[in-house]
């Protein structure tokens, strides 16, 4: 039976180079083997979507995917890069090629209005309808939701501006929050909750991912690397709503098995 797939990461590292040209740590290698898996294939089509800053950060870090992907996947792997987005049959051919379709960007905001004013949401949309393994981290986590946490304002303007709530595109009916074990972020959804009581947030650390497959879901988590000096040892997620104009905060199951979707509906 072929179904729907979304792998939202709320943040990780792999294999990145630095400025001198070490390399950080993977840690997120389960869950992009998970992703793989996902496919059904043994040799599936990767498509990389890395439009952030210029075309030339864009192609290394599709060469950094690449790594991962080919060398330790064994994907056909390529890239559709953000002034290509215009060519409108390239993109649907290349999106119609792939079983992983992949985002990375850093900025929520610049994300949702490129994929809106190029119509390029509709393509990814269609994409998912045609059981493709929808993935991305962070920004592009968020952007599944209907809405989420972002600090694109801070990217833009610096660290003197807030978080702010960001409407996305509403593949998955629920808020999302990525870096959660980062300075500000809890808080955010707190703050947002004081106005909004009846919504449920879903807060995602690093090296924790949610997948979902029709209407059932599980969390994917892996440990953290000591060299990066995370505030845990591994990956968590929660769930914070109001209930009797309490806030509530869960830090819920990461086992393997499958749940229902509607379970995160669900307030104690």
């Amino acid at each position: 039976m072929e179904i729907k797939k979304i792998v939202a990461i709320g943040g990780w590292e792999n294999w990145m180079v630095k400025t001198n040209w070490e390399k950080v740590p993977y840690e997120t290698e389960w869950i992009d083997s998970e992703i793989v898996k996902l496919t059904g294939k043994e040799n599936p089509n990767f498509l990389f979507l890395g439009h952030w800053v210029n075309l030339e950060y864009q192609e290394w870090y599709f060469r950094t995917m690449e790594k991962i992907y080919w060398e330790k996947f064994w994907c056909e792997c390529k890239d559709l890069k953000s002034n290509e987005l215009s060519n409108i049959e390239k993109a649907r051919q290349l999106v119609e090629w792939a079983d992983i379709i992949y985002e990375w960007w850093w900025s929520t905001v610049n994300v949702v209005e490129s994929r809106q004013t190029s119509w390029f949401d509709k393509i990814l949309e269609d994409a998912w309808k045609k059981w493709k393994v929808m993935c991305g981290l962070s920004a592009w986590g968020n952007c599944w939701f209907k809405e989420c946490s972002s600090d694109s304002m801070k990217i833009k303007y610096g660290d003197n501006h807030n978080f702010i709530k960001v409407d996305c595109l509403w593949f998955a009916d629920w808020l999302f929050v990525p870096h959660c074990d980062e300075s500000g972020r809890q808080e955010h959804a707190k703050q947002l909750l004081k106005k909004e009581s009846n919504e449920i947030w879903l807060l995602f650390s690093n090296c924790a991912a949610l997948e979902i497959l029709d209407d059932e879901y599980r969390v994917l988590t892996t440990k953290t690397s000591k060299e990066l000096n995370r505030p845990m040892e591994k990956g968590y997620w929660k769930k914070t709503y109001r209930n009797n104009d309490e806030y509530k905060e869960e830090i819920l199951d990461d086992s393997p098995e499958f749940k229902k979707l509607s379970e995160l509906y669900s307030k104690l």
